[in-house]
Formats: structure tokens, C-alpha cells, sequence
């Protein structure tokens, strides 16, 4: 089965689906990696829709701080 052909597969289940509303759609919260501003490590922030920025302390050295 080419690409192709599977895409218009989807796209047709996903059709089915929604007609039957048998799958909800809905927009969930926004996950983010931010780096640390002291010690730079990697941290996940999970952010409310609508949402441009979002506090968070750094789990390796605990500063406070806010995402971009």
C-alpha cells in the first residue's frame, strides 16, 4: 500500500468516525521544553490553552522563573 493510499484511508476513517460521533475532538494544554536560565537544564511546562507564558521552577537548582 503506497503512502498515498494510506492517507486516503485515514482520512476516510477519520470522515466515518465523525459522522457516526463516535470520536471527540477537543484542544488539550500545550507541553513545552524550557531551559533553565541558571544552570540550563531541560524542563517540561505544561501550559493552559490560550496561555503565552508560563512560571515554572527549575527542577535541578529551583530557581523561579517564566517560560517564553
Amino acid at each position: 500500500m503506497s503512502k498515498q493510499a494510506m492517507r486516503e484511508e485515514t482520512e476516510r476513517l477519520i470522515k466515518e468516525a465523525m459522522e457516526r460521533k463516535a470520536v471527540t475532538i477537543k484542544q488539550g494544554d500545550t507541553r513545552i521544553e524550557a531551559v533553565c536560565g541558571r544552570c540550563g537544564a531541560k524542563n517540561r511546562v505544561t501550559m493552559a490553552k490560550g496561555q503565552s507564558r508560563a512560571t515554572f521552577t527549575c527542577k535541578e537548582c529551583g530557581h523561579e522563573q517564566m517560560s517564553l
